[in-house]
């Protein structure tokens, strides 16, 4: 280490000619001395710096999901730092918006891979945005963590040395949506899809359609299927599709972002009432619930992590992490969602020997087996595709938030504004 300190006896030369105190100059000057020693040394000790990419929707319709899932990655992150790093690295999370648009997608990984130099590409929103990002994935051999989406092509098991995803499939959650509805006594030809016409969308209908053949019905053609441009609010035609059904629908599965999710339900509430409107995690329960201005009373969405009030080792950790780095905000599913995200990386990253580099970096997440962060039980990687879980929660809106449901308890009534009535919500605060 290098010290750019004159020599005491050359300075006490000079000071001596000036009347000034030699012992007063060796104290103060050792005193100087030993600090900037001290903070050169703790400058040292802050190790290297691992850069981490991600483009996410910081603007548009969903800037809210693409805001808390950048949370959830910062919030461990500052924590991880804070505490010094590991095996003498700190983490530096590098967000560039892409607004939700595939477009501005492919710009900012080519800008975070070959411009930001970063080691991983973690927390990407959306499938259509996905689609575009695999490829240079691919052709940049990086690793592309936990995207928030459950889009069946990334859990295809070619692509498991460069995908790594830390929730269940879109599939996952359409088929629980089915079967839940099954039993409630609702036929396959009174559900109705509400989807956003791109990958996604189509995503979260397939899913739900080999869902029903799996339970006997393959009379497809039969199935009233809205569609609305992404990125926009134009939902009148899908409601004027099923309200022209043949049938009418008694539950919506709804696969969107959550503006245009909540003027379709404002919209559909007026023509039939006591209609079930089913959403995907990706729809953001926390930014669906404002957009409804708090009117959720018959509204359900699938979870893919715990609940976040739960007494789970995480979810505590998370509630505590929150309340410290951001204490303004509530809790949330998508920030509670990157937060794990983020331990699981961190983690993992701290099995990693010596020096740390891209491909060392995707061989050890391509090799992980199981992993235990605090869900109650540890995550096993051994499905295709390397999804740590296919575990679905059914929520419901109580007391100011969404809190776990069971299928039966709905069933009470059909009606989820009768249930919310008359029914005390169980579950709460369970492990699951």
């Amino acid at each position: 280490m290098n010290h750019f300190i004159l020599p005491i006896p050359f300075l006490i030369k000079i000071l001596k000619h000036r009347n000034i105190s030699v012992l007063m100059v060796k104290t103060r000057y050792r005193f100087i001395e030993i600090f900037l020693v001290l903070f050169l040394i703790s400058l040292s000790c802050r190790g290297e710096e691992l850069k981490i990419g991600m483009s996410t929707a910081l603007s548009g319709p969903l800037k809210e999901v693409g805001s808390n899932m950048r949370l959830g990655y910062e919030m461990y992150f500052e924590r991880i730092n804070r505490e010094g790093g590991v095996n003498g690295y700190t983490f530096k999370l590098i967000v560039r918006d892409d607004g939700y648009e595939p477009a501005r997608t492919a710009i900012n990984m080519r800008k975070l891979i070959d411009e930001d130099q970063v080691v991983a590409i973690v927390g990407n929103v959306g499938t259509p945005t996905a689609t575009v990002a695999l490829p240079i994935i691919l052709e940049k051999q990086i690793l592309f963590f936990a995207p928030m989406t459950g889009a069946r092509f990334l859990r295809l098991p070619q692509y498991q040395d460069y995908v790594f995803n830390t929730r269940a499939s879109y599939e996952d959650e359409t088929a629980e949506m089915i079967r839940g509805l099954l039993t409630m006594g609702i036929r396959p030809k009174e559900i109705a899809f509400f989807t956003q016409n791109d990958s996604y969308g189509e995503a979260g209908f397939k899913g739900a359609v080999r869902a029903l053949e799996e339970q006997g019905f393959h009379d497809i053609s039969q199935l009233v299927h809205a569609r609305y441009r992404r990125n926009s609010l134009n939902v009148e035609d899908a409601v004027a599709d099923i309200l022209d059904a043949e049938i009418e629908p008694k539950a919506v599965i709804m696969v969107g972002s959550y503006q245009p999710a909540a003027k379709f339900i404002r919209l559909m509430r007026k023509e039939i009432p006591g209609l079930i409107y089913l959403n995907v995690s990706f729809v953001g329960s926390e930014a669906l619930v404002e957009a409804l201005g708090g009117d959720v009373r018959d509204v359900v969405v699938t979870q893919v992590v715990p609940p976040y009030r739960s007494s789970l080792p995480v979810a505590i950790e998370y509630r505590k992490a929150l309340s410290e780095y951001s204490p303004e905000t509530r809790p949330g599913f998508v920030s509670f969602e990157g937060y794990i995200a983020a331990k699981i990386f961190v983690q993992t990253i701290a099995s990693v020997k010596g020096d740390i580099n891209r491909n060392k970096i995707r061989r050890t997440f391509a090799s992980l087996d199981h992993i235990d962060v605090g869900t109650g039980r540890p995550l096993s990687f051994n499905f295709h595709g390397k999804s740590s879980t296919r575990n679905v929660w059914l929520t419901a809106y109580h007391s100011g938030e969404f809190v776990p449901v069971e299928w039966d308890e709905l069933a009470v009534n059909r009606l989820i504004v009768n249930f919310f009535k008359n029914t005390e919500l169980k579950g709460y605060g369970s492990e699951y």
